[in-house]
Protein backbone atom coordinates (compact mmCIF):
# COMPACT_ATOMS: atom_id res chain seq x y z
CA UNK A 1 0.00 0.00 0.00
CA UNK A 2 0.79 2.99 -1.23
CA UNK A 3 -0.29 5.38 1.68
CA UNK A 4 -1.98 5.57 4.71
CA UNK A 5 -4.13 8.89 6.32
CA UNK A 6 -3.92 9.11 9.91
CA UNK A 7 -6.57 11.25 11.33
CA UNK A 8 -7.45 11.69 14.87
CA UNK A 9 -10.70 13.73 15.70
CA UNK A 10 -12.75 14.71 18.15
CA UNK A 11 -16.03 16.29 17.77
CA UNK A 12 -15.88 16.90 14.02
CA UNK A 13 -18.89 15.15 12.24
CA UNK A 14 -19.19 18.02 10.09
CA UNK A 15 -16.22 18.14 8.28
CA UNK A 16 -15.62 14.39 8.18
CA UNK A 17 -17.73 13.67 4.72
CA UNK A 18 -16.46 16.71 3.20
CA UNK A 19 -12.64 15.45 4.22
CA UNK A 20 -13.29 11.89 3.01
CA UNK A 21 -14.36 13.26 -0.15
CA UNK A 22 -10.88 15.43 -0.50
CA UNK A 23 -9.13 12.63 0.06
CA UNK A 24 -10.09 10.21 -1.68
CA UNK A 25 -9.81 12.52 -5.21
CA UNK A 26 -6.72 13.34 -4.39
CA UNK A 27 -5.70 9.44 -3.69
CA UNK A 28 -7.72 8.41 -7.07
CA UNK A 29 -6.34 11.44 -9.37
CA UNK A 30 -2.54 10.52 -8.45
CA UNK A 31 -3.25 6.53 -8.80
CA UNK A 32 -2.71 6.06 -4.84
CA UNK A 33 -3.35 2.66 -3.67
CA UNK A 34 -4.53 3.78 0.21
CA UNK A 35 -6.13 3.50 3.59
CA UNK A 36 -7.96 6.29 5.88
CA UNK A 37 -7.58 5.56 9.70
CA UNK A 38 -9.96 7.92 11.93
CA UNK A 39 -9.18 7.95 15.42
CA UNK A 40 -12.43 9.08 17.18
CA UNK A 41 -10.92 10.67 20.32
CA UNK A 42 -14.16 10.01 22.82
CA UNK A 43 -15.87 12.45 20.65
CA UNK A 44 -19.54 13.09 22.05
CA UNK A 45 -21.14 14.07 19.09
CA UNK A 46 -21.93 12.20 16.31
CA UNK A 47 -18.44 11.93 14.53
CA UNK A 48 -18.54 7.93 15.18
CA UNK A 49 -21.79 7.51 13.33
CA UNK A 50 -20.56 8.95 10.45
CA UNK A 51 -17.36 7.00 10.46
CA UNK A 52 -19.36 4.40 9.96
CA UNK A 53 -21.73 5.53 7.16
CA UNK A 54 -18.08 6.29 5.18
CA UNK A 55 -16.52 3.06 6.05
CA UNK A 56 -20.17 1.74 4.28
CA UNK A 57 -19.30 4.13 1.11
CA UNK A 58 -15.36 3.67 0.58
CA UNK A 59 -13.62 0.10 1.86
CA UNK A 60 -10.67 2.43 2.27
CA UNK A 61 -12.02 4.26 5.15
CA UNK A 62 -10.99 2.56 8.72
CA UNK A 63 -11.81 3.51 11.85
CA UNK A 64 -11.02 3.28 15.74
CA UNK A 65 -13.10 4.52 18.57
CA UNK A 66 -11.69 5.10 22.38
CA UNK A 67 -14.43 5.05 24.66
CA UNK A 68 -13.22 8.71 26.03
CA UNK A 69 -11.53 11.28 25.27
CA UNK A 70 -7.46 10.75 25.77
CA UNK A 71 -5.87 13.46 24.11
CA UNK A 72 -3.64 13.91 20.09
CA UNK A 73 -1.09 12.00 21.55
CA UNK A 74 -2.99 8.98 22.11
CA UNK A 75 -5.08 8.76 18.92
CA UNK A 76 -2.22 9.29 16.76
CA UNK A 77 0.03 6.34 18.29
CA UNK A 78 -3.15 4.15 17.83
CA UNK A 79 -3.27 5.24 14.32
CA UNK A 80 0.22 4.48 13.84
CA UNK A 81 0.09 1.40 14.82
CA UNK A 82 -2.44 0.05 12.54
CA UNK A 83 -1.24 1.79 9.65
CA UNK A 84 0.21 -0.47 6.74
CA UNK A 85 1.05 2.53 4.10
CA UNK A 86 4.93 3.00 3.00
CA UNK A 87 4.14 6.37 3.34
CA UNK A 88 2.11 7.80 6.68
CA UNK A 89 0.50 11.26 6.48
CA UNK A 90 -1.04 13.31 9.48
CA UNK A 91 -3.88 15.59 9.12
CA UNK A 92 -6.12 16.97 11.15
CA UNK A 93 -9.93 16.70 10.74
CA UNK A 94 -11.19 20.52 10.85
CA UNK A 95 -10.21 20.63 6.85
CA UNK A 96 -7.87 23.46 7.98
CA UNK A 97 -5.12 20.82 6.29
CA UNK A 98 -5.33 20.31 2.56
CA UNK A 99 -5.03 16.67 1.16
CA UNK A 100 -4.34 18.52 -2.00
CA UNK A 101 -0.52 18.46 -0.18
CA UNK A 102 -0.42 14.77 0.01
CA UNK A 103 1.14 14.20 -3.32
CA UNK A 104 4.24 16.04 -3.19
CA UNK A 105 4.40 14.89 0.32
CA UNK A 106 4.74 11.38 -0.70
CA UNK A 107 7.41 12.67 -3.08
CA UNK A 108 9.73 13.70 -0.97
CA UNK A 109 9.85 10.55 1.11
CA UNK A 110 10.00 8.54 -1.30
CA UNK A 111 12.16 10.55 -4.22
CA UNK A 112 14.34 12.67 -2.23
CA UNK A 113 14.91 10.30 0.36
CA UNK A 114 13.04 12.61 3.62
CA UNK A 115 12.89 10.54 6.72
CA UNK A 116 9.80 12.99 7.92
CA UNK A 117 8.48 15.72 6.32
CA UNK A 118 6.58 18.46 8.37
CA UNK A 119 4.39 21.18 7.13
CA UNK A 120 4.82 24.89 7.39
CA UNK A 121 1.85 26.73 7.76
CA UNK A 122 3.58 30.04 6.59
CA UNK A 123 0.47 31.98 6.35
CA UNK A 124 -1.80 31.40 9.13
CA UNK A 125 -5.55 32.42 9.85
CA UNK A 126 -5.37 32.22 12.99
CA UNK A 127 -5.75 35.48 15.80
CA UNK A 128 -2.59 37.06 17.01
CA UNK A 129 -3.51 35.00 20.72
CA UNK A 130 -2.16 32.12 18.91
CA UNK A 131 0.08 32.94 16.38
CA UNK A 132 2.70 34.87 18.79
CA UNK A 133 2.60 32.24 21.54
CA UNK A 134 3.05 29.58 18.65
CA UNK A 135 6.33 31.84 17.10
CA UNK A 136 7.87 31.50 20.91
CA UNK A 137 7.16 28.14 21.19
CA UNK A 138 8.51 26.97 17.81
CA UNK A 139 11.41 29.01 18.75
CA UNK A 140 12.57 27.72 21.36
CA UNK A 141 11.59 24.23 20.39
CA UNK A 142 13.96 25.00 17.37
CA UNK A 143 16.31 25.71 20.02
CA UNK A 144 16.56 23.08 22.32
CA UNK A 145 15.79 20.02 19.50
CA UNK A 146 18.91 21.07 17.33
CA UNK A 147 16.39 20.93 14.32
CA UNK A 148 17.08 24.53 12.82
CA UNK A 149 15.26 23.98 9.59
CA UNK A 150 11.68 23.43 11.11
CA UNK A 151 9.50 26.63 11.37
CA UNK A 152 6.21 24.84 12.56
CA UNK A 153 6.90 21.74 14.95
CA UNK A 154 3.26 21.37 15.86
CA UNK A 155 1.67 21.41 12.73
CA UNK A 156 -0.76 18.64 12.15
CA UNK A 157 0.40 17.89 8.77
CA UNK A 158 3.21 15.95 7.78
CA UNK A 159 4.76 12.62 6.09
CA UNK A 160 6.64 10.02 8.02
CA UNK A 161 8.35 6.84 6.26
CA UNK A 162 6.81 3.66 8.01
CA UNK A 163 10.19 3.30 9.26
CA UNK A 164 9.51 6.20 11.41
CA UNK A 165 6.57 5.23 12.86
CA UNK A 166 7.54 1.92 13.88
CA UNK A 167 10.48 3.17 15.77
CA UNK A 168 8.88 5.95 17.89
CA UNK A 169 6.28 6.35 20.28
CA UNK A 170 3.72 9.18 20.68
CA UNK A 171 2.52 9.47 23.90
CA UNK A 172 1.23 11.90 26.80
CA UNK A 173 0.96 15.43 25.06
CA UNK A 174 4.23 14.62 22.65
CA UNK A 175 2.79 15.12 19.51
CA UNK A 176 4.17 18.94 19.15
CA UNK A 177 7.76 17.01 19.41
CA UNK A 178 7.01 13.93 16.84
CA UNK A 179 10.37 15.68 14.58
CA UNK A 180 11.80 15.45 17.89
CA UNK A 181 11.24 11.66 19.00
CA UNK A 182 12.13 11.11 15.71
CA UNK A 183 15.63 12.88 15.86
CA UNK A 184 15.77 11.24 19.14
CA UNK A 185 15.66 7.85 17.26
CA UNK A 186 18.17 8.45 14.93
CA UNK A 187 16.16 9.60 11.80
CA UNK A 188 18.24 12.91 11.00
CA UNK A 189 16.64 12.86 7.42
CA UNK A 190 14.11 15.67 8.83
CA UNK A 191 12.48 18.22 5.95
CA UNK A 192 9.65 20.80 5.95
CA UNK A 193 7.43 22.07 3.50
CA UNK A 194 5.31 25.08 2.75
CA UNK A 195 1.56 24.14 3.44
CA UNK A 196 -1.40 26.13 2.92
CA UNK A 197 -3.92 27.02 5.92
CA UNK A 198 -7.38 26.76 5.61
CA UNK A 199 -9.63 28.38 7.95
CA UNK A 200 -11.44 26.14 10.04
CA UNK A 201 -15.10 25.96 8.51
CA UNK A 202 -16.83 24.08 11.06
CA UNK A 203 -17.44 23.89 14.87
CA UNK A 204 -14.73 25.44 17.16
CA UNK A 205 -10.86 25.03 18.36
CA UNK A 206 -9.91 22.26 20.58
CA UNK A 207 -7.13 23.44 22.25
CA UNK A 208 -6.14 26.42 24.79
CA UNK A 209 -3.64 28.20 25.85
CA UNK A 210 -2.57 25.62 28.35
CA UNK A 211 -1.10 23.63 25.64
CA UNK A 212 1.72 26.27 25.35
CA UNK A 213 2.67 25.87 29.62
CA UNK A 214 2.44 22.06 28.88
CA UNK A 215 4.27 22.39 25.66
CA UNK A 216 7.25 23.46 27.61
CA UNK A 217 7.00 21.33 30.07
CA UNK A 218 7.22 18.42 27.88
CA UNK A 219 9.87 19.63 25.89
CA UNK A 220 12.01 19.44 29.27
CA UNK A 221 11.29 16.05 29.77
CA UNK A 222 11.85 15.18 26.47
CA UNK A 223 15.44 17.10 26.33
CA UNK A 224 16.25 15.66 29.83
CA UNK A 225 15.46 11.99 28.61
CA UNK A 226 16.78 12.04 25.33
CA UNK A 227 20.09 13.43 26.75
CA UNK A 228 20.51 11.77 30.07
CA UNK A 229 17.48 9.19 30.03
CA UNK A 230 19.75 6.03 29.70
CA UNK A 231 22.94 8.07 32.17
CA UNK A 232 21.00 9.79 34.95
CA UNK A 233 24.35 9.53 36.57
CA UNK A 234 25.79 12.07 34.34
CA UNK A 235 23.07 15.04 35.43
CA UNK A 236 22.46 13.91 38.76
CA UNK A 237 26.11 12.96 39.71
CA UNK A 238 27.83 16.30 38.02
CA UNK A 239 24.93 18.71 39.68
CA UNK A 240 25.24 16.62 43.60
CA UNK A 241 29.16 16.89 43.41
CA UNK A 242 29.46 20.61 42.52
CA UNK A 243 27.00 21.25 45.17
CA UNK A 244 28.37 19.13 47.71
CA UNK A 245 31.78 20.60 47.06
CA UNK A 246 30.77 24.16 47.13
CA UNK A 247 28.92 23.99 50.40
CA UNK A 248 32.25 21.69 51.94
CA UNK A 249 34.39 24.77 50.88
CA UNK A 250 31.82 27.41 52.37
CA UNK A 251 32.11 25.59 55.41
CA UNK A 252 35.51 25.15 55.71
CA UNK A 253 35.94 28.78 54.89
CA UNK A 254 33.18 29.64 57.90
CA UNK A 255 35.31 27.83 59.75
CA UNK A 256 38.74 29.19 59.18
CA UNK A 257 37.39 33.05 59.16
CA UNK A 258 36.73 32.48 63.06
CA UNK A 259 40.06 30.75 63.60
CA UNK A 260 41.58 33.77 61.76
CA UNK A 261 39.62 35.75 64.05
CA UNK A 262 40.79 34.32 67.09
CA UNK A 263 44.62 34.17 66.22
CA UNK A 264 44.10 37.41 65.30
CA UNK A 265 42.33 38.72 69.11
CA UNK A 266 39.32 39.72 66.75
CA UNK A 267 35.48 39.69 68.04
CA UNK A 268 34.24 36.36 66.78
CA UNK A 269 31.20 34.48 66.84
CA UNK A 270 30.35 30.93 66.88
CA UNK A 271 30.21 28.94 63.90
CA UNK A 272 26.61 27.45 64.11
CA UNK A 273 25.76 31.63 65.13
CA UNK A 274 26.59 32.32 61.18
CA UNK A 275 24.00 31.46 58.59
CA UNK A 276 26.42 30.97 56.02
CA UNK A 277 26.83 27.66 58.43
CA UNK A 278 23.76 26.42 57.67
CA UNK A 279 23.65 27.35 53.93
CA UNK A 280 26.89 25.19 53.69
CA UNK A 281 25.04 22.19 55.20
CA UNK A 282 21.92 22.43 53.01
CA UNK A 283 24.29 22.99 49.64
CA UNK A 284 25.83 19.89 51.34
CA UNK A 285 22.62 18.00 51.90
CA UNK A 286 21.58 18.36 48.53
CA UNK A 287 24.05 17.81 47.01
CA UNK A 288 24.44 14.46 48.85
CA UNK A 289 20.28 13.81 47.56
CA UNK A 290 21.21 14.77 44.25
CA UNK A 291 24.22 12.45 43.71
CA UNK A 292 22.47 9.40 45.62
CA UNK A 293 19.45 10.35 42.76
CA UNK A 294 21.43 10.05 40.59
CA UNK A 295 23.14 6.43 41.61
CA UNK A 296 19.70 4.88 42.30
CA UNK A 297 18.61 6.09 38.60
CA UNK A 298 21.87 4.23 36.96
CA UNK A 299 20.86 0.87 38.95
CA UNK A 300 17.47 1.00 37.39
CA UNK A 301 18.81 1.85 33.71
CA UNK A 302 20.89 -1.02 34.53
CA UNK A 303 18.40 -3.51 35.30
CA UNK A 304 16.24 -2.19 32.48
CA UNK A 305 15.11 -4.75 30.06
CA UNK A 306 15.87 -2.41 27.00
CA UNK A 307 19.09 -1.03 28.27
CA UNK A 308 20.52 -2.89 25.36
CA UNK A 309 18.42 -2.41 23.27
CA UNK A 310 19.50 0.11 20.30
CA UNK A 311 18.19 0.95 16.72
CA UNK A 312 19.97 -0.68 14.02
CA UNK A 313 19.14 0.78 10.46
CA UNK A 314 20.96 -2.09 8.47
CA UNK A 315 22.92 -5.30 9.15
CA UNK A 316 24.85 -7.49 7.10
CA UNK A 317 25.43 -11.13 7.91
CA UNK A 318 28.84 -12.27 7.45
CA UNK A 319 29.39 -16.02 7.03
CA UNK A 320 32.80 -17.72 7.13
Amino acid sequence: MDISVVVPLYNEAESLPELERWIARVMEDNGFSYEIIFVNDGSTDDSWAVIKQLRENNPAVKGVSFRRNYGKSPALNTGFRRAKGDVVITMDADLQDSPDEIPELYRMITAEGYDLVSGYKQKRYDPLSKTIPTKLFNATARRVSGIKNLHDFNCGLKAYRHKVIDHIEVYGDMHRYIPYLAKLAGFKRIGEKVVKHQARKYGKTKFGLDRFVNGYLDLATLWFTGKFGAKPMHFFGLLGSLMFILGFIAVVIVGAVKLWNMHHGHNYILVTDSPYFYLSLVLMILGSQLFLAGFVGELVVRNSPERNDYEIDEELNIES
